[in-house]
């Protein structure tokens, strides 16, 4: 199916080097934005508080975000900080490894919850910790105020306290926790480029380990386990179980303030964007689906067969930083024949990729680009981007442009740039993109930020300048 072009939310997250991981997708926190107070001012205010910390970072601040990343030899190595309701990063440290409980439950589910996701990697996969030599894992408490968020910022995770009505603390979910970590995971490893299949593979897989921490932790079997992603996140009232449903994707939810779970089940519904990194928190669902299916239709605990291979993919040689869903398919075929044989367990994971869609004739959607430009033609920017946040967008016709920036955007829209630059970024989880549309110049691209030009960014600002 074919997403809107319009309507896209504008991440809570920043552009880091490396880039902020959100947990809620870019599409949820949208209904919120534009529904009624107070939780669409809390959205807004998250909003403004990224693009201050964004700047902040842009101009060397915060220069006590870096902690020291010293490898322990055995066990995890956890340090929590409490930011009490800033964003200064990384707040005043209140539990180091080994210390007793401090009775504050989010700095003390965030302790358990790195345990829990350390435990899995280091007992079931042999790999000590997120690079597979000791990194410590440091977490940063009470994010800012009524913040809807948490995330991965290649040094630590940070987590809000949720807007109390919509989200609760997002401590609270281990398999979120669990999917974090694992983008780090996937960073030290295929560090799969973040657009497109291969982008919503790296979705999928902080998906997959991530319930399986949650499973590990319980003692489940695929069979017992809900399969749901984020769901101790959403508090009652709120029409939903979770963010994600990976047994079931597009059911997660369907509340009028967060709108309709968007997640595709198969290739009949997949989405063919620009927006989102082309769709990766959208598309996810359905390798999502055939992990969940392969380990249910296997049996016993996911994370000893099913798992076992999707980690052996993740980590072996021949999977690629451009993997496409349909190569992954035949990674995972060959690792469980490799692992066990073409049996039960071959036979389960390809049936899952059939279940799904996915075969050799799975395809890339591909944007297009510029030819001729109508004086009168409409242009839409947005700047999307993070696994949260809300849409910066702003439309306009040409011709009400200022002289200056309308033969700026004319030329811009006419020429080669645009798409040589949507071919040639390389966007990073849940940093800022620019989606350019205009339908009368046959354009529609996303563009990764970091990869822009000066000029060209300074034109995106000035036209989303008095957007809020």
């Amino acid at each position: 199916m074919n997403h809107p072009t319009a309507g896209i939310p504008l991440p809570t997250g920043q552009l880091l080097p490396p880039p902020r991981r959100h947990i809620v997708p870019p599409y949820l926190l949208q209904h919120l934005a534009e529904g009624s107070e107070p939780i669409a001012e809390l959205a807004r205010a998250t909003l403004v508080a990224d693009r201050g910390k964004r700047k902040a970072r842009e101009a060397g601040g915060h220069p006590s975000a870096r902690a020291p990343q010293a490898q322990a030899a055995t066990g995890p190595s956890r340090e929590i900080f409490d930011a009490h309701n800033t964003e200064d990063l990384p707040g005043a440290s209140v539990r180091t490894e080994g210390a007793a409980p401090t009775g504050d439950p989010a700095a003390d589910e965030a302790y358990d919850g790195f345990g829990a996701t350390w435990k899995l990697y280091d007992e079931v996969y042999g790999r000590n910790s997120i690079d597979g030599a000791g990194l410590r894992l440091l977490g940063s408490v009470h994010y800012g105020e009524g913040y809807q968020n948490a995330f991965w910022d290649g040094e630590r995770m940070v987590f809000g306290d949720g807007d109390g009505v919509i989200f609760g603390r997002f401590t609270a979910s281990l398999d979120v926790i669990g999917h974090e970590l694992t983008h780090g995971v996937t960073e030290h490893t295929a560090n799969l480029t973040y657009r497109n299949q291969s982008g919503a593979l790296n979705e999928s897989i902080s998906d997959v380990f991530g319930v399986l921490v949650a499973q590990y932790a319980a003692g489940q079997t695929a069979d017992q386990a809900d399969w749901l992603v984020g769901a101790k996140l959403l508090l009652p009232g709120v029409d939903g179980t979770a963010l994600r449903n990976m047994l079931h994707p597009g059911t997660a939810y369907d509340d009028p303030r967060l709108g309709k779970d968007p997640q595709p089940a198969d290739m009949s519904g997949y989405v063919k964007t620009t927006s989102d990194n082309g769709g990766v928190h959208y598309n996810s669902g359905i390798p999502n689906r055939a992990f969940a299916l392969a380990a249910t239709t296997i049996g016993g605990h996911a994370w000893e067969k099913a798992g076992q291979v999707w980690y052996d993919v993740l980590t072996g040689d021949a999977i690629t930083a451009d993997c496409d869903f349909a190569t992954f398919a035949e990674l995972t075929v060959a690792a469980a024949v490799a692992r066990f044989g073409d049996g039960a367990e071959a036979t389960a994971i390809r049936q899952a990729w059939q279940t799904v869609g996915v075969g050799a004739e799975t395809e890339e959607p591909a944007p297009s680009g510029g030819e001729q430009v109508d004086p009168n033609a409409q242009l839409l920017l947005r700047r999307t981007g993070g696994f949260a946040g809300l849409t910066r967008e702003r439309q306009s016709a040409l011709a009400d442009l200022d002289g200056d920036d309308r033969e700026a955007w004319t030329g811009l829209l006419a020429g080669e740039t645009l798409p040589r630059l949507a071919a040639g970024g390389t966007p990073k989880p849940d940093a800022y993109c620019y989606g350019v549309v205009c339908p009368q110049a046959d354009v529609d691209v996303e563009l990764a930020e970091a990869g822009l030009p000066a000029r060209i960014r300074q034109l995106f600002e000035r036209f989303l300048a008095d957007v809020t």
